[in-house]
């Protein structure tokens, strides 16, 4: 697409502080160590590649912002000094500094040696270029050699603006009406954004661990769930062993919306409700229907409408779309050519999404207290966890401790990072 999507300008939004910046990260981890010449050459195909673009904001009121081709990258950092493994996590926690949509460069490759004799790769994006399976695309796409077309518009900005004020217009009209025939439209509209409970300012915390899949298939089998209905009761089941009280625990699932293999964001957000007698057979037919279902502009307006506001206004009115107490994102299998970069064949890749440079003033606007983020690899899934709850997990180590826990409860044995 040429022209930034309604969840792209969500994420430019929040990149400039109105909300929760995110940034999209891939790590790769080898048990040897990770020749030079060959990551540069993952780092000038990733320049080139889909990623290697910028956001062109236009002076035209109404009319989107569009992609430009920007192949001006970050220098590799390759830090040759070893990295204590038990400070992996950590590390790579700290390699989004001053990524930039819009003036560039809006990614980032790095890489340390690890004292165990390992590499650890980390490559990070902007959620504005890409959400998880537009990351894993863009790398795909890059070391196949694809190159991105060059985004041009396909329109002028003026004739962009006239259609999205044509949509807004007709949209919002139609709304209109909907809300004078349908009080629960009206309700809908009137409905608070879900609140925060007691967030406090401190830093992340993190974990990575490596489960077995034939194992933890045959658990979601044998209990009468799927692999994903068992990844969501693991991160609520980890959430409730940190102190979590409530009976019931709301769930934000994304959606993958893409028919293609285009990189961006490509994704709409579901919702499950998900209580603590809710066997696993239960979870799973909660977020069939969750997904059956996801979650629309509110009172039937156009989603549209985001994009012609001016951008404070439009942060306001989507104050705490999609975020729920949990979040658990499914990245799915993973193409087996990253399994194996540059002739390094990888130990496990994980794939989250992480936090940098969050204010102060908004973690006490942060609603989600623990996300997970669940890829599979060749014949292990790694299930990542991020917490935003530093009042109930202090502490990387804590976190690990409480996943390791829980997946125990499940006879599923963990591999930590």
């Amino acid at each position: 697409m040429t022209r930034l999507s309604v969840v792209d300008e969500m994420f430019l939004r929040s990149h400039r502080g109105l909300g929760t910046p995110i940034a999209m990260q891939g790590l790769w981890r080898t048990s040897v160590p990770f020749d030079a010449d060959a990551l540069a050459a993952v780092h000038t195909a990733l320049a080139t590649g889909p990623l290697g673009r910028r956001v062109v904001r236009s002076r035209i009121p109404g009319a989107r912002p569009r992609w430009r081709v920007d192949a001006e990258a970050y220098p590799l950092t390759y830090t040759e000094a070893p990295l204590p493994a038990d400070r992996l996590i950590e590390w790579a926690d700290a390699r989004a500094p001053k990524l930039d949509p819009t003036t560039g460069p809006g990614w980032r490759l790095s890489a340390t040696r690890l004292d165990d004799g390992g590499t650890l790769v980390s490559l990070v994006c902007s959620h504005v270029l890409a959400d998880a399976r537009g990351l894993v695309l863009a790398t795909q796409q890059a070391l196949t050699g694809r190159q991105p077309v060059a985004p041009e518009p396909d329109t002028s900005d003026w004739a962009d603006a006239r259609r999205q004020w044509g949509i807004v217009g007709k949209g919002t009209a139609r709304a209109i009406r909907g809300l004078v025939a349908h009080p629960e439209r009206r309700a809908e509209l009137q409905q608070a954004a879900p609140a925060a409970r007691g967030m406090l300012h401190a830093q992340a915390r993190s974990a990575i661990v490596l489960v077995d899949a034939a194992a933890w298939d045959r658990v979601a089998a044998e209990r009468g769930g799927s692999a994903n209905s068992l990844f969501v009761a693991l991160v609520v089941g980890i959430l409730r062993s940190s102190g979590w009280t409530d009976d019931t625990i709301e769930v934000a699932l994304p959606v993958d919306t893409r028919a293609d293999d285009t990189v961006g964001n490509a994704m709409a957000m579901a919702e499950a409700t998900v209580s603590q007698a809710d066997s696993l057979t239960d979870i799973r037919r909660i977020c069939r229907d969750a997904y059956a279902h996801p979650m629309t502009s509110p009172a039937g307006f156009p989603e549209e409408l985001l994009q012609v506001l001016p951008a404070r206004l439009a942060h306001k009115l989507a104050a705490g779309a999609g975020e729920r107490d949990v979040l658990c994102s499914n990245i799915g299998t993973l193409p087996p050519l990253l399994a194996d970069v540059g002739g390094h064949p990888t130990t496990g890749i994980a794939t989250r999404a992480i936090h940098p440079y969050i204010a102060p003033r908004h973690w006490n606007l942060l609603r989600t207290k623990l996300s997970g983020y669940l890829n599979r690899t060749g014949d292990r899934y790694c299930l990542a966890l991020v917490s935003l709850d530093p009042a109930n997990i202090a502490s990387n180590e804590q976190l690990r401790e409480l996943a390791c826990a829980e997946l125990g409860t499940w006879d599923l044995i963990a591999t930590a990072w």
